[in-house]
């Protein structure tokens, strides 16, 4: 069973979060960092933003990387949760863009595949953090947020 935000208490069994009833810590936690989401899947797209917008982060999100790359220019954000496979640019074409030595934002990269090829292609670009969705659970996408952004 999941926590809360400030783990403290659990979810009820069909993840609603109404903390703000019982939990007695401060909101948000966490200062607000701002976090943009490139996801094309619009599920998944909506549910990171639901959780990171409750634990109190600033959320925009693109669906494709041409539009990253257009909110990258907006506002450069704090951390960039980027899928590699997007409509119109993919995920290695938007950080092709922001070489690691210019780029002020850290980047975890999503995918559905976990071989080794692209992995490489994502060092050779920067990227540290990689996380395969069909492995991975939102409240481990979350904590990796929480340790980048401390």
């Amino acid at each position: 069973m999941e926590s809360c935000i400030h783990l403290c208490r659990p979810l009820c069994p069909v993840g609603t979060l109404y903390f703000k009833e019982w939990c007695t810590l401060p909101f948000p936690l966490v200062a607000a960092h701002s976090i943009l989401i490139a996801e094309d899947d619009p599920l998944l797209r909506d549910l990171y933003k639901k959780k990171f917008s409750l634990a109190g982060y600033r959320i925009r999100t693109a669906e494709d990387g041409e539009k990253t790359i257009a909110a990258i220019e907006e506002e450069s954000p704090d951390l960039l949760v980027l899928d590699i496979n997007m409509p119109v640019i993919d995920g290695f074409g938007v950080l092709e863009k922001y070489p690691l030595e210019d780029r002020p934002f850290e980047v975890i990269f999503l995918t559905n595949f976990g071989d080794e090829k692209n992995r490489e292609r994502g060092e050779k670009l920067g990227v540290r953090h990689f996380l395969v969705k069909k492995d991975m659970t939102i409240k481990a996408l979350v904590s990796l947020v929480e340790k980048i952004l401390r």
